[in-house]
């Protein structure tokens, strides 16, 4: 199998991490893969904020009910929409989920385990005040990373019939 589809098929969502700091270097290779997601008239509507400083984490912490896995993760990036360079914002948000997809998979590749946190947008502004930013950015995600201290659960997936169609809704593919 193609090593791209078999790092799709093999990610898991890793909660629980080792006390191994994530290197600058692995780190570095996370956002580049972020930065070449695909994004409408190639605007690249995004910032990352690189998390290590365990006060802020525990600040972020405070901000969901996931705050277990914030408080374990060595890293966090907080993956935010730029609204000063949007300009389409559903196909500006899309552009975010792929860049979000190629960290995750670019994580995987180098042996460590992340998650993508949607539940602390519930919390945004307590999040934009602890990370300092400009009413411009719009929080879409945190991802907490680390060296994985399990395998992950094996989530379930639909059976292909019951998600695709051929041609019209309701024709099976």
């Amino acid at each position: 199998m193609p090593e791209v589809i078999d790092t799709i098929l093999s990610r898991r969502s890793i909660r629980k991490y080792t006390e191994e700091a994530v290197s600058d270097e692995d780190i570095i290779t996370i956002l580049e893969s972020a930065r070449w997601a695909p994004s409408g008239l190639n605007n690249q509507p995004w910032k990352f904020i690189v998390i290590k400083d365990k006060g802020n984490m525990e600040k972020l912490a405070d901000c969901t009910h996931y705050s277990k896995i914030i408080r374990n993760a060595p890293l966090l990036i907080a993956v935010y929409l730029d609204t000063e360079t949007m300009y389409n914002k559903t196909k500006d948000i899309q552009a975010i989920g792929a860049a979000i997809q190629n960290m995750l998979l670019a994580c995987c590749d180098l042996g460590l385990g992340a998650v993508w946190l949607g539940e602390i947008l519930n919390q945004s502004d307590k999040v934009n005040l602890i990370l300092n930013c400009p009413d411009s950015l719009e929080l879409m995600a945190v991802l907490a990373i680390g060296k994985p201290a399990d395998s992950g659960k094996s989530p379930s997936r639909k059976e292909l019939q019951d998600i695709v169609f051929s041609e019209e809704y309701g024709e099976k593919f």
